[in-house]
Formats: C-alpha cells, sequence, structure tokens
C-alpha cells in the first residue's frame, strides 16, 4: 500500500519551516519584492538554522545532492535528504520564493556541489554558498551548447567566457561554472567548477531588473583568462565520450525536483488564499457534487486543485526515487514540467478569480502571479522538459528527436 501522508521523520522539519515562512518570510515578503537587489538581513540567523539541519542530515531547503554511490547496501526503502528538503522546499515557498533563493548556501551550486563533488571536495566547500552559472548569451536551453572554455595549465584551469541569470550570482560565495574542455569533442567535455569569488579574472557585470523573484539577486558574470585550481574541477577530469553528459547533468536530477518544489509550493499559497476569498464571497466548494453543477468559479478552483495534486505528486516521486538510488531522469523532468505549468496557471487563474484583490497589491496574489513564471523557464524551461521526456518515452536520443 501506498502512503501519501508526510513521513513522521519528516513533521519536525515541515512545521519548522512552516513557521519559518510563516514568521520570517511571509511578513517581509512585500519589503523585498519591492526593494530590489537588497539583501534580506533576516534571513542570516535561518540560514544558520538550515546549516544545521543540513549537517544533521535532516535536510534543509535545497542543498541536497544525488549520490547514487551511497548506501549501496541499504535495503528497504528510504524517506532520505532529498524528499525532506523538498518537503522542507514546499513550505518556505509558501512563504516567500525569492527569499529561500536568497538563503545562504541554499543555493542550486551547492546542490551541484552535493551530487558530484568528491570526498575532500565536499568537506573543503561545505560552507560555501554557491550558485549555478549555465545559461549564456548565445546558449540557453540547450546546456550542451556552452562555449565557456576552460584550458588546462599546469595545475591550473584558465576559464574564459560569459554567464548570465545567475541565480545569487553576486551575493554568493562562489559560483559552479560549467565550462567546456574541448569543443570538438561536444557534450562530453564539458565539466563544472568551483570558482570562488576574489580570484582574478571573475567580474559581477551587473544585476538585472526582473518581473519576480526580485528579492533574488540574478546577475552577469564574466570570465577573462581567470585562473581556477584544477582541483575546483568537481567530479572527474577525463573526458568520457561514452558516458557523455551525464556527469554534470546528475545534478539536475536533484534541482528539477527541488524547482517543482517551490512551484508548488508558491501554487499552494496562491490557492489557500483564493479559497479563503471564495469562502468570504459566500461560494461554497462541495467535494461530494460534480464540479459543473457547482458554481463556476468553485468548479474552477476544483480543476486547479486537482492540476495542484498531480504535480505534487509527480514531485514526491521524483525525490523519493532520488532517495533510494534510482534513475529519476524522467521523473525530475516531469515533475519540473507539471509543476512549473501548473504554478503559472494557478496563479493566474487565482488573480482572476479574486478580481480586483488579485490584481492590486493588497494581497500577494499578484506578486505569486509574476514570481510563478521563472519557475517554469529555469532549470530548463517547460519546452526542454517535454522534449526530454519525449526522449525518455520514445527511446530517442537528442539527436534523433530535436
Amino acid at each position: 500500500m501506498i502512503n501519501l501522508e508526510v513521513p513522521k521523520k519528516a513533521k519536525a522539519l515541515v512545521n519548522q519551516a512552516r513557521q519559518a515562512a510563516t514568521e520570517v518570510f511571509r511578513p517581509i515578503s512585500r519589503k523585498y519584492d519591492r526593494a530590489e537587489h537588497s539583501y534580506p538581513s533576516e534571513l542570516d540567523m535561518l540560514a544558520a538554522l538550515l546549516d544545521g539541519l543540513n549537517t544533521s542530515g535532516e535536510g534543509g531547503a535545497g542543498a541536497a545532492g544525488v549520490r547514487r554511490k551511497d548506501d549501496k547496501n541499504s535495503g528497504g526503502n528510504r524517506n532520505g535528504g532529498n524528499l525532506l528538503t523538498v518537503l522542507g522546499t514546499i513550505e518556505l515557498c509558501w512563504g516567500d520564493v525569492a527569499l529561500l533563493l536568497s538563503m545562504p548556501r541554499q543555493g542550486l551550486g551547492n546542490a551541484a556541489i552535493a551530487s558530484v563533488a568528491n570526498d575532500e571536495q565536499l568537506e573543503r566547500f561545505s560552507k560555501v554558498w554557491a550558485a549555478m552559472a549555465i545559461t549564456e548569451p548565445g546558449c540557453g536551453s540547450d546546456s550542451a551548447a556552452i562555449t565557456t572554455t576552460a584550458t588546462k595549465d599546469g595545475d591550473d584551469y584558465i576559464l574564459n567566457g560569459e554567464k548570465i541569470f545567475v541565480t545569487s550570482g553576486d551575493r554568493a560565495d562562489a559560483v559552479v561554472v560549467w565550462a567546456t574542455l574541448d569543443k570538438s569533442k561536444g557534450r562530453a567535455a564539458i565539466k563544472s567548477f568551483v570558482v570562488e569569488k576574489g580570484t582574478p579574472g571573475f567580474e559581477v557585470v551587473r544585476l538585472e531588473h526582473k518581473l519576480g523573484i526580485r528579492a533574488s539577486d540574478t546577475a552577469v558574470l564574466r570570465f577573462d583568462n581567470c585562473r581556477v585550481p584544477a582541483k575546483n574541477l568537481l567530479g572527474s577530469p577525463e573526458i568520457d565520450t561514452k558516458k557523455g553528459f551525464a556527469g554534470v547533468m546528475q545534478t539536475f536530477d536533484n534541482t528539477r525536483p527541488l524547482v517543482a518544489a517551490m512551484a508548488i509550493g508558491v501554487a499552494r499559497a496562491a490557492l489557500e488564499e483564493t479559497r479563503k476569498l471564495l469562502d468570504e464571497a459566500g461560494i461554497e466548494i462541495d467535494y461530494d457534487k460534480p464540479a459543473l453543477t457547482q458554481h463556476a468559479a468553485a468548479a474552477t478552483f476544483l480543476q486547479l486543485e486537482a492540476d495542484y495534486e498531480a504535480a505534487y505528486l509527480t514531485t514526491l516521486e521524483a525525490a523519493w526515487m532520488a532517495d533510494n538510488r534510482k534513475p529519476n531522469s524522467l521523473q525530475a523532468s516531469i515533475a519540473k514540467a507539471k509543476a512549473g505549468r501548473t504554478v503559472v496557471d494557478i496563479t493566474l487563474k487565482c488573480v482572476e478569480l479574486a478580481g480586483t484583490l488579485g490584481y492590486t497589491e493588497e494581497s500577494l496574489l499578484e506578486k505569486w502571479a509574476r514570481d510563478s513564471k521563472i519557475l517554469d523557464i529555469f532549470e530548463g524551461t517547460q519546452q526542454i522538459q517535454q522534449l526530454i521526456v519525449a526522449r525518455r518515452l520514445l527511446g530517442k536520443t537528442s539527436k534523433e528527436l530535436k
């Protein structure tokens, strides 16, 4: 029998995350949406708490990794760090997704380090707040088309290139940069490097002004003959054309369910606020009657809830599979695609159902609608996720199905 309740071991974490979302995130949500590029200093104490949870193995808000070589001999089902992190992320993003993205040491770069770093690197970068730099001016959804280069020079690599739309690119202590060792060898030559702030040749060019997640900084970075120690290359330096892109792409098996969890948290916040407004307006939602026999607003709300539940369950599946060392690339993309599309549909429809209250700053509904769109775009767009799913289901390669 499948039990869809929150695991007992996760309940304390979920409660703590909900308290943080209620007492810390929600009260300052509008403040930092208006004060774009201002660092939310209120997060420092909360970040220290999440560091403790991650260290204890209880999971936090986004720095867990997929390390399939671990626990090879463990038997039975595991509800481990990935599932716990997803559940915590949902609660915190119910509070404010941009503030979660602003949390020190909980970035996507930290998830990359946790996923592919060796034991020495895990220890060395354990206290580092790491952003993730993949997208380039001429390379968006196709990560294999990266042009930033890494040239071996003695005990170092020299990086040259530019990265755009780097979340926490200005505030983080370091950036995990994707670069190619040899363009002629295609995606197999793409590796990730930890580049620490202050490294000569590493420059933050500018910060972007954005539609949503405005509390989170998004930067353009430039690398001009930036010398990085070879020991900062994550994973193996060998170019294995048979294995291809698998090393760096393993990161996405973890981060895509996390972005899906962010979307679920925002969607739930919008649904709860809209449900309250419908109740105040005297519109009853009856789960025992067919939707078409109810008020049009109630019927719409029931449809949105159904989509929400589907996105929630696909995300839990992807996280559970990661915890149990099962290949989850397909499920991670399904979760990201479903949750990303669903949160946009839900938040926009909730704005519509709420009328004038949904379109003004009297409520957070308009903010959640703005925040939601990025969750359908970053960590692989909706279209890319659907392409990945199609390739997996049809057994096609990237060359066969573009």
